[in-house]
């Protein structure tokens, strides 16, 4: 390839900058089309067969063995009949309650964050719908890049076209962080309420939905006025939270 960039080849005329520029600008592209086939790959196997994990579920396993090279994640995958209505209501009606209206953005949403934080002069809020949310948790690094929103939008308009809302929110659900280790529905149900997914009551519901924005932070502190507070809301509004059949 560096042969091919340079033109080294024995009485070959040597390549000028620009030369060397467009060479390098085609290699870019040719790896950015196999990197986004890689993801419309997965994207298209995870229709039918459920990921085993995520980029954001192995940066996480990382960082906890850095400290404990024996500690593994908690996590269960389990099906969507078998999630409590209550949780999907509630996750639905904290993270993204016009999740089924959307294509994957929900630009009124985007608006009022940025004027909120705008405001207020720091980030305080996020416009990021579910399916902006599962881009990141699959297929990002938690580190940040300059590219990272526009290939997170482009992931995002792929799991919109290819897959269902019940499948992006069947997925969400159990690969989304709910503790320091702590992944998916099912073992953040048995973590926190000594019970399954399935088996959530609307109250436990709309206080797991709580936690999303910081899990980690909740996880050591599950009794606090502000969590209880935003609980309680969830809860109210949760029952006119459209969900996926």
């Amino acid at each position: 390839m560096f042969k091919w960039l340079l033109n080294s080849k024995t009485g070959a005329k040597p390549l000028g900058l620009g030369g060397i520029f467009i060479r390098i600008f085609v290699v870019f592209i040719l790896l950015l089309f196999v990197y986004q086939l890689w993801i419309f790959l997965h994207i298209c196997w995870w229709i039918k067969f459920n990921p085993s994990s995520s980029a954001f579920m192995e940066d996480r396993l990382e960082i906890l063995q850095e400290k404990n090279p024996d500690v593994e994640l908690r996590y269960k995958w389990v099906d969507y009949s078998k999630i409590s209505i209550n949780l999907k209501r509630a996750v639905v009606a904290e993270e993204d309650s016009k999740f089924l209206d959307h294509e994957g953005f929900d630009w009124e949403g985007i608006q009022k964050a940025y004027e909120k934080n705008l405001k207020k002069g720091k980030i305080v809020a996020g416009g990021s719908t579910i399916s902006q949310q599962l881009a990141k948790n699959l297929f990002l690094s938690t580190k940040r890049t300059p590219w990272r929103k526009g290939e997170e939008a482009v992931i995002t308009l792929m799991l919109e076209k290819m897959l269902t809302k019940r499948r992006i929110l069947e997925i969400y659900l159990n690969v989304i962080e709910w503790g320091n280790g702590v992944f998916g529905a099912e073992a953040a149900a048995r973590h926190y309420y000594k019970t399954s997914a399935a088996n959530l009551g609307s109250g436990q519901a709309a206080k797991m939905a709580a936690m999303i924005p910081n899990p980690r932070f909740y996880d050591k502190h599950q009794s606090t006025k502000y969590l209880n507070r935003r609980a309680a809301t969830i809860q109210a509004r949760m029952y006119y939270a459209v969900i996926p059949k």
